[in-house]
C-alpha cells in the first residue's frame, strides 16, 4: 500500500531517473503558469493542502512525507490560490518545517532534485537571513553534483541569488505588494517596471 503522500510526489517528480530528465519532464509544471495545472492541483490535492494549512498531516514528518508536506504548504498554494493572499499562507509553517527537517538531516536523505524544493522554501522568504541560508544550501548542493548535472543546479542557485538581491534591496518582494494589499514605494514601482522583476 502506497504512503498517503506518494501520489503527490509521483505527480510532482514523475518517474524519470536523472535530475536532468526529471527537470525536463516536470519543469513546466514547476515553473509554468497554466490554468489546467492549477485546476489539476486543486482537484487532486486541494483537500490535503487545506489540511496542511490548518496545521494537520503532522504524521507526515519523515523525509519523504516531510517533502510532500512542504510541497503542500509552499508550492501548491501558489497554484491553487494563485494571485490571492492565501497563496502565501503556508510559507511560515513551511519554513519552520524545513528548518526542523534540515536539523534532522532529512534533506540529505532526499534526491538532489527533491532538495531543490526544500531550499526553495527559504528562497520564498522575505527575511534576508533566511535568504542567505538558502544561498548557502544551494551552493553546497551545486558542489555535490556530477559535472553533467552542475549547470542545472547552478541555474537554481542563480535564481535564488536574484531573489536574495531583491530582499537585500527592499526587505520584501515588491511583486507581492498588489496581491497582499501593500503600497509600493516609488523605488519599488521603478523596479517593477523592469523586465524580470516579477519572477
Amino acid at each position: 500500500m502506497n504512503a498517503p503522500w506518494q501520489p503527490l510526489l509521483d505527480w510532482w517528480f514523475g518517474t524519470a531517473e536523472t535530475s536532468r530528465a526529471i527537470a525536463a519532464d516536470k519543469g513546466k509544471l514547476w515553473f509554468g503558469k497554466r490554468d489546467s495545472q492549477d485546476l489539476e492541483a486543486r482537484e487532486r490535492f486541494g483537500d490535503q493542502v487545506e489540511q496542511a494549512l490548518a496545521g494537520g498531516l503532522t504524521e507526515w514528518a519523515r523525509p519523504e512525507g516531510w517533502l510532500a508536506l512542504v510541497l503542500l504548504l509552499d508550492q501548491l498554494p501558489r497554484m491553487i490560490f494563485r494571485d490571492s493572499p492565501k497563496s502565501f499562507s503556508g510559507d511560515l509553517r513551511a519554513q519552520a518545517l524545513v528548518a526542523q527537517g534540515i536539523a534532522a538531516d532529512f534533506d540529505r536523505q532526499l534526491r538532489p532534485i527533491q532538495r531543490v524544493f526544500i531550499y526553495l522554501v527559504f528562497e520564498h522568504s522575505e527575511n534576508l537571513a533566511v535568504q542567505n541560508e538558502c544561498i548557502s544550501r544551494y551552493i553546497e548542493l551545486v558542489a555535490q553534483q556530477p559535472e553533467a548535472d552542475r549547470a542545472l543546479f547552478a541555474d537554481y542557485l542563480d535564481y535564488a541569488e536574484k531573489h536574495q538581491k531583491v530582499i537585500a534591496q527592499f526587505g520584501r518582494f515588491p511583486h507581492r505588494n498588489a496581491v497582499l494589499g501593500r503600497e509600493s514605494t516609488a523605488e519599488e514601482l521603478v523596479f517593477l517596471s523592469k523586465p524580470g522583476s516579477r519572477f
